[in-house]
């Protein structure tokens, strides 16, 4: 294939998508497979499964051992904590950048979190054993996954500092950027109500903040769809959150295939 002879892109999000591949279900299309060599990929490659992840689907919960780690194409999951009462917030997202299921090859076994599909589409799935056969017996794989890893827990870190310390409109653009960077175009299918249960926010506020956006020309937002008309002033209007994730999946990832 030749999506892994050569550089994956410039920046790890090329602006937004796609992956190296425009065959979305191909394997190659999830940039973590993409920058590996061929000859690290190909012993266990026949063994990832394309699967459908429809909206809402739970691909892990908290505290459960997880069969699978999951290497989206199409699809975008929320990685959420539930609290006692049943309120949630996302703590990260992962799309055709990344992998879900970081604690199998960290050691850990289980998380925490649950693992949510925020935006319906495919991914190839990995049963955990072969995952951590490869962690162990290949450097390029290790290597890779843990400055993958490393960029999640960045991401994690910097929400969790955007939940405390910034107003609400300004984390409803770090969060529409962030989604958007993992989707073709600039249209995205969320209710209100869904965006209110990721930020860990009232609906209201989303409601209120969602409208200002619209109102000052940047969104256009119909009945859960939202349509980003200008990407530029979205990103004026974010904290500095959505930057410091982003500069930091562009430098712990290769722009060339991982060694």
């Amino acid at each position: 294939m030749q999506a892994l002879g050569g550089k994956v892109s410039t920046g790890w999000f090329r602006g937004g998508y796609p992956g190296p591949s425009m065959d979305l279900d191909n394997p190659y299309s999830n940039r973590l497979l993409a920058a590996l060599p061929l000859s690290e990929t190909q012993p266990w490659l026949s063994q990832l499964e394309l699967v459908d992840l429809p909206l809402g689907q739970v691909l892990y919960e908290s505290g459960k051992v997880q069969p699978y780690v999951y290497f989206p194409t199409t699809a975008i999951v929320s990685l959420l904590y539930v609290t006692e009462n049943g309120s949630s917030a996302e703590i990260a997202v992962v799309g055709f950048e990344g992998i879900v299921g970081v604690s199998l090859f960290m050691g850990g076994e289980t998380s925490p979190s649950r693992a949510v599909v925020q935006s319906a589409g495919h991914a190839f799935r990995l049963s955990a054993r072969v995952l951590k056969d490869v962690f162990n017996n290949s450097a390029p794989v290790r290597h890779l996954l843990l400055r993958y890893a490393q960029a999640l827990i960045t991401q994690v870190s910097q929400t969790a500092v955007c939940n405390r310390h910034h107003a609400v409109e300004k984390q409803l653009c770090r969060w529409l950027l962030m989604s958007l960077d993992r989707l073709p175009g600039n249209h995205l299918r969320m209710t209100q109500e869904l965006i209110s249960n990721m930020l860990g926010v009232r609906r209201e506020g989303v409601t209120e903040n969602a409208h200002k956006l619209q109102q000052a020309g940047l969104i256009r937002y119909s009945r859960g769809h939202i349509e980003v008309l200008d990407r530029k002033g979205l990103e004026k209007r974010a904290c500095e959150c959505y930057a410091v994730v982003r500069k930091e999946y562009d430098r712990l990832l290769p722009d060339e295939l991982a060694e």
